[in-house]
Formats: C-alpha cells, sequence, structure tokens
C-alpha cells in the first residue's frame, strides 16, 4: 500500500478546517453576538462592626473590614467589577455609632464602592447628620423611594466591562416605623415596588442590565423579583439573611449577604446581546486571617482608638455597689436603677424587664462607659407598649415561673409592687400587685416600658407581643411593628446609651433595694 496515500485525506481535511473556521468567526462577527464577564461585589448590613468579633455561641472570630477590604481588592483585580452596598453602613457598632457614620463613610470611600442605597438605620442620626455623610461619601448613594431628600439619587448608569449598567436603589417603605419620627419628618416613602417599575421602564432601552440595589429584605425582594419584569439582578439588605448562592426568581437573581462584614458576596455573570446567560455566585467568609488591607486597617484603628479612649472616660459615681449578680433570683438596686431610666425615659406607666439584661455588677465608686457597657452588652433599645392589668399580670407570672433555676426571665421592675409566692404552682405564684400607686385593675390598659428582645417574645415573654397583636390595626410591615398599642420606640439609641447619659446628668446614683419585689414567706 503507497502511504502517501494514506496521508491526504488529513492534508485536505486542514484547509476544510480552516475554512469553516473562518466562516463561523465571520457569523459570529456579522450577528454582532458577543459574550463578556462582570463581577458584582456586595454586602450589607454592616452596621459598623469595623472588627473581627467572636458572634454569640461561637469561639471563632468572624469579620474584620480590613480583611474583607483586601479581598474585594484581589476579587476586582480578575475582571471588570461593581462593588455595592445594600444599606444600613453608617448605624449599629460603637465604631460606627460614636462618630455618627462617618468612620464608615471614610473606610467605604477609601474601598472604592460603585454605589450604596440607604437604609432604614441610615436615618437613625436624623436627616441632617444623614445628609452630611452622603456630601462625605465619594459613591452616590441611592434612594428612589424616598421623597424629599434631594441628596439621594433614584439611579446610576456605569459602564462596566463595556456593558452599561443601571442600578436602582430602593429601601424599606416601613422606615418611619422603624426611627423615630423626627428622624424622618416631611420625607415620604413610596411603594418600592411601584418605584422599581417605573424606574425599569425608564432605564430599559438605556442600559444593558439592570440591578435594583434593594434594603427591603429577602421576602420582599422575592415579591419584587415575581411582580416587575425587567430586573436582571437584586442585590438585597434589611433581613439580614445568609443567601449562599443566589436565587433565580423568574429571571432575576436575587442575592444578600448576611450581616457585619462577615462574608463578602460574589456574583459572576456571563453577558451575551444584552442577556445573562450564565451566573454563578457565592458568599467569601472573612476572618481575621490571611492578608489585610493596611489602609483600611489604619482607618479601623484610628476610630478604635478613640472608641477605647472614650469607653475609659468616667461618666459618674456610684455611692453604693450595685448589684448585678441577683437580678435572677430577686430586685437588685442595679435592676432598679436600669428600669427606673426606661421608665422615664419612655413615660410609661411601669417597666419590666429580664434580669438576664444585666450581665454584671458595678462596684461603689467613679463609674466608667465600659462598666456600662459590661452591665448592658446587648445591642438592645426601649419600647413601650399598651398592656390590660391581666396581661402585666401573666408577664410577672412568666417572669417568676424560672426561680429555683435562676432563669433570666425574672423580672427586675419600676413604678409597680408585687409579691409571689415561689412554692406555688407555676402559673399562680404573683400574688398582690400595684400599678401607679394603686392595685392593679385587670381590665384597664397601662403603659409598660420593655426592651425589644422581650417586645419580640424573647425568654418566652409572649403578653407584649399578643397586646401588639390585639392592636385594630396591627400590621408587620418589613419584620416591624405598626399599631395603636405601641407608643414608644427608640431604635437608634441603644439601651447602655440611654442609662450613660442618665448616669452623665446626674453626675452620683444611689439607686436602693425598695420592696418592690416581694416573696411571701411562709
Amino acid at each position: 500500500m503507497n502511504k502517501k496515500c494514506l496521508i491526504q485525506p488529513a492534508k485536505r481535511i486542514k484547509p476544510f478546517l480552516k475554512v469553516c473556521l473562518l466562516l463561523l468567526f465571520a457569523a459570529t462577527f456579522l450577528s454582532g453576538t458577543t459574550q463578556r464577564e462582570i463581577r458584582i461585589l456586595y454586602m450589607n448590613d454592616f452596621h459598623g462592626f469595623a472588627a473581627a468579633y467572636k458572634p454569640y455561641g461561637s469561639d471563632e472570630a468572624q469579620g474584620g473590614l480590613a480583611y474583607l477590604a483586601q479581598r474585594a481588592e484581589d476579587l476586582r483585580a480578575e475582571k471588570p467589577t461593581l462593588f455595592l452596598a445594600a444599606g444600613d453602613m453608617i448605624q449599629g457598632n460603637n465604631w460606627a455609632n460614636f462618630f455618627k457614620g462617618q468612620s464608615s463613610i471614610e473606610a467605604m470611600n477609601a474601598m472604592n464602592f460603585d454605589a450604596m442605597v440607604v437604609g432604614n438605620h441610615e436615618f437613625d442620626f436624623g436627616q441632617t447628620v444623614l445628609k452630611e455623610r452622603i456630601g462625605e461619601a465619594r459613591f452616590p448613594v441611592l434612594g428612589a423611594n424616598v421623597v424629599g431628600l434631594s441628596t439621594l439619587k433614584p439611579y446610576i448608569i456605569k459602564d462596566i466591562g463595556g456593558l452599561s449598567i443601571a442600578v436602582i436603589g430602593v429601601v424599606t417603605g416601613d422606615t418611619p416605623i422603624t426611627t423615630l419620627p423626627k428622624n424622618v419628618a416631611g420625607l415620604q416613602f413610596l411603594s418600592p415596588e411601584d418605584t422599581v417599575e417605573k424606574y425599569v421602564r425608564e432605564l430599559r432601552g438605556k442600559s444593558n442590565i439592570i440591578i435594583v440595589l434593594s434594603h427591603i429584605g429577602f421576602s420582599a425582594d422575592t415579591n419584587l423579583a415575581k411582580k416587575v419584569d425587567g430586573i436582571e439582578v437584586i442585590i438585597g439588605g434589611h433581613s439580614h439573611t445568609k443567601v449562599d448562592k443566589p436565587v433565580l426568581v423568574g429571571k432575576t437573581y436575587i442575592a444578600q449577604a448576611f450581616e457585619h462584614g462577615k462574608v463578602l458576596g460574589v456574583l459572576d455573570l456571563t453577558v451575551e446581546n444584552g442577556n445573562i446567560v450564565r451566573a454563578s455566585g457565592r458568599l467569601e467568609p472573612i476572618k481575621p486571617t490571611g492578608n489585610e488591607n493596611k489602609a483600611i486597617g489604619a482607618i479601623v484603628a484610628k476610630y478604635q482608638q478613640s472608641v477605647d479612649s472614650v469607653m475609659n472616660d468616667t461618666i459618674g459615681e456610684s455611692l453604693a455597689d450595685l448589684d448585678g449578680a441577683n437580678v435572677r433570683s430577686q430586685e437588685t438596686n442595679l435592676g432598679n436603677l436600669i428600669a427606673d431610666v426606661m421608665r422615664q425615659t419612655s413615660g410609661a406607666d411601669a417597666a419590666i424587664i429580664n434580669g438576664g439584661t444585666i450581665r454584671t455588677s458595678i462596684k461603689q465608686g467613679p463609674i466608667r462607659v465600659s462598666d456600662v457597657f459590661a452591665v448592658l452588652p446587648f445591642d438592645n433599645y426601649i419600647v413601650a407598649i399598651k398592656l390590660t392589668g391581666q396581661q402585666i399580670r401573666d408577664t410577672l407570672e412568666h417572669g417568676v415561673s424560672g426561680i429555683e433555676e435562676r432563669e433570666g426571665k425574672f423580672p427586675q421592675v419600676s413604678g409597680l409592687v408585687f409579691t409571689y409566692d415561689r412554692f406555688a404552682p407555676k402559673g399562680s405564684r404573683v400574688k398582690e400587685v400595684f400599678v401607679c400607686g394603686g392595685p392593679l385593675v385587670a381590665d384597664r390598659e397601662y403603659t409598660v416600658a420593655t426592651n425589644d428582645f422581650l417586645a419580640a417574645g424573647g425568654d418566652g415573654y409572649k403578653a407584649f407581643g399578643d397586646a401588639v397583636k390585639s392592636s385594630k390595626d396591627y400590621a408587620v410591615i418589613g419584620g416591624a411593628m405598626k399599631n395603636d398599642k405601641l407608643v414608644y420606640s427608640d431604635s437608634g439609641r441603644w439601651l447602655r446609651d440611654v442609662v450613660i447619659d442618665f448616669i452623665k446628668a446626674q453626675k452620683k446614683v444611689s439607686p436602693r433595694v425598695e420592696g418592690r419585689i416581694k416573696e411571701v414567706e411562709r
């Protein structure tokens, strides 16, 4: 057999393949088909947690803004990237609160964010401060459904990797009931759904991809995706939802990155002729290990040093040891002090808190900021709710039901006096109750101050929530209560900050055990 004959077909195929490839390339070129890859990095509900910390129930430190910043910088270097923040960035932890969010904005500027949507807690310092923070930001702050705050932009359009990307920002419509009324005076919060629908129609012909940067919560994001066509991506916040991989609802990808900078959201998109043909996403855990961004680390350290110096400030003096050790079994002077502050601040008839809120004691002598933070380490705020006399009795019954085990639900009170019998059956231990100087009236309404933890059913307390649900106009909007039973709510000030301000004003405190809680003798 002639070996030359065997190689002739292969020689003939090569030119044929070249022609095919040229024809394929020409067809692709003529059809205008192009693929582009872009990346979206995102975080939400940061709440000023710049330093790594150990979340409750965990022995491992998580977060750390300098480590998140470095990871974001590394990921940005790989492909064209959009870096977004989905709200609640300037309020929460003392690293942000002490400076009314200025620290957060400085760090975000250095991290080169492309845009941020305003969250409901951005309003907690009032509109004047919020305008200052927006003015300091070197990135646009969005709020398409907020009417009356001209410094907020409804949307932006940016060119990312040759694609025109529109980003519409919306915040939860329940913002007016999750902050003090004065903080949003004169503002209107329109329906996020109607607002997004309006701007999607306007932007459809001006952009390749439409992203909604949302601070309305994951459930509301899902409904938005179902009801409004034309949204390619929703980057969400508000509900602190840990969405490990983007969820596809219809043709819309929904993502959210948990809270406190403990993860960094990554969404990679492949776009062909304006359509997303491939999407993959993940949450990258952030821990205080590996590479740290030195510039962001310096910003974090600068403000933290100021926080630490404030924590050592002396705010007043106690003329007696303040007992936080026995708050789970009896009335204490420290329990009385804190309950009194809550009642006076809210203007309530009475106050009831769980002893477990109080974590330690304060020695007689100078009181430092750090002492109050040790006593009240949780991020709780004061609310006041209308309860009937019977609901107050039920609340006290629940409070003393675990006294044998020294459970944290044991009550500390203000504005009321009650007696109980620890040896009586649970549910019938409370005997006499006096409120406002007179006997408790079962069908009369009283205003009772507590913390948001108990109002939400913490430590098994149900009466507060039941009272709210009995309201004629009861509603839950985005997780917040709206009704005529909730008469005071200040989510912009932690209980510990209120106590600090009280001690500063008084200069000297000397609370006493007054017989507010009496055990029946047998």
